[in-house]
């Protein structure tokens, strides 16, 4: 548990704190990492997270309407995010509920966003562990679906790397300072972890007994989907033939999938 909370925690920060030193006028060395985390994170849900789902319930077809609602509520989050959390760089959000702070605004509606988005993504990292020991007493002959949950932690990992980076660069163009725009990344990088503690430690009873578990995880299905969907479409706009992307994008498919053959 310490070294998952340590690992959202930290690729956040440096993530962002690689603000300084990245170059902002060339980008194409983003548009490969995303390309990459995208192809793994829509592997990753497909192969190993929405099987975990549909296995825990007695009635998978109430799963596709729990994805359904946490997909459109991720096209609902990025109506203020502004895409932000598949390494969108806007250098003036617009509409994001400003709040003024001494220089310079805070996009309140944006952070908001993202908290809730990651939070959601912590939480489902235990789900993964909780699946293991429902499989365990109720479909023994799936005994092993919990293993994943280090590869989930690697897939939200590799996907808040963009997203952190894109953040601050917005923070930093909005209040004009990186100490300042440092300190409100922080909210973003605890927000994985809280998530993770909270059902770990507050909720565990809860989502154990009941159907808890089935609607978060599926919410984070839909979730999921709809991020890397859009990143996988965006880093190959028009359809343009791309090596580069191509290769990352293969590379981030079979990573996901050998990780499930370990």
């Amino acid at each position: 548990m310490i070294v998952a909370v340590s690992v959202l925690f930290f690729t956040v920060l440096l993530s962002g704190w690689l603000v300084r030193f990245l170059p902002q006028n060339n980008q194409r060395w983003l548009k490969l990492l995303l390309a990459f985390s995208g192809a793994y994170l829509f592997a990753l849900t497909i192969l190993h997270i929405l099987p975990d789902v549909l296995l825990s319930t007695q009635d998978p077809h109430r799963v596709g309407f729990y994805i359904l609602a946490g997909f459109f509520l991720q096209l609902v989050l990025e109506v203020f995010s502004q895409g932000v959390e598949h390494g969108h760089i806007h250098a003036h959000p617009q509409g994001n509920g400003h709040h003024h702070h001494h220089g310079g605004s805070v996009p309140v509606l944006l952070l908001t966003s993202l908290i809730i988005h990651s939070f959601l993504e912590g939480s489902v990292m235990v789900q993964s562990r909780m699946a293991a020991q429902q499989a365990h007493e109720h479909l023994h002959h799936h005994a092993h679906i919990g293993d994943n949950f280090y590869h989930i932690l690697a897939g939200i990992a590799l996907h808040h790397i963009p997203a952190a980076i894109a953040l601050m660069s917005v923070l930093v163009t909005q209040l004009h300072s990186f100490k300042k725009a440092f300190g409100y990344l922080l909210l973003f990088a605890i927000a994985s972890p809280l998530g993770l503690l909270f059902s770990n430690y507050v909720a565990l009873e809860k989502l154990l007994s009941g159907e808890a578990y089935t609607v978060l995880s599926g919410l984070v299905v839909g979730n999921f989907l709809h991020i890397s969907t859009t990143i996988l479409f965006e880093t190959s706009p028009e359809h343009r033939f791309n090596r580069g992307k191509l290769l990352a994008t293969l590379a981030g498919a079979l990573i996901a999938i050998g990780a499930g053959m370990l």
